[in-house]
């Protein structure tokens, strides 16, 4: 991977519809080059988003009473929650450089970041016709830790991935992460890993050079 160092915006609980409207002001601001790469940090409040794709039985029963939004990212449902750490990437493209090309390297990025942490991790190749695997999974134990939903507007990334640190993970179990019936989400305290989200904060951005 070649170096590509970022501009770091950190913040904690962030309402997740105000984050998108935050964002989009990011995007547009790199587009102008009025910013340079960004990599913004923060956590959300219990919100399930939904990609283009999202099949209806994909979805949670309206009982448990946590909103469900629609996102333009690309990839399925995911859960936000306290405890996890989202990362949105603002980030201008090389030249034939594609929106797939940069979500394999933040996947690398991210299974550095992990290694760093304790739980050894891996990305995976989708075989043909099945659904997408996008994201990181632990070596040991096969769990999806990370999910990563992204897009391209005029070169420029947005949306980005959410990485389980030590949030309640039950919200997971109330709908289909993914795509995937049978994915079975974890965590770093889920993996014995107790670390706190400072530490999590300060490797990833370690991983993405950001500072």
């Amino acid at each position: 991977m070649r170096r590509r160092p970022l501009s770091l915006i950190q913040d904690d609980l962030v309402d997740y519809e105000k984050a998108m409207d935050r964002m989009a002001e990011l995007v547009g601001e790199r587009q102008r080059d009025e910013r340079p790469d960004t990599l913004w940090l923060l956590s959300h409040h219990p919100v399930y988003t939904v990609g283009r794709r999202t099949p209806e039985q994909h979805l949670p029963d309206p009982s448990r009473g946590i909103p469900v939004l629609s996102t333009g990212r690309g990839g399925q449902l995911t859960y936000h929650g306290p405890g996890q750490l989202v990362g949105y990437l603002i980030v201008k493209l090389g030249e034939g450089e594609g929106i797939v090309d940069y979500v394999r390297e933040v996947e690398l990025r991210l299974v550095g970041a992990l290694d760093a942490l304790g739980v050894p991790a891996e990305r995976r190749d989708t075989p043909p016709g099945s659904e997408l695997l996008t994201g990181v999974w632990t070596r040991a134990t096969g769990r999806k830790i990370v999910s990563i939903g992204m897009r391209q507007s005029r070169g420029v990334t947005s949306h980005g991935f959410a990485l389980n640190v030590d949030g309640d993970l039950t919200p997971w179990n109330w709908a289909v992460p993914c795509g995937m019936p049978e994915v079975e989400m974890t965590s770093l305290a889920n993996e014995g890993v107790a670390t706190a989200m400072d530490g999590v904060r300060d490797a990833v951005a370690a991983a993405f050079e950001a500072r």
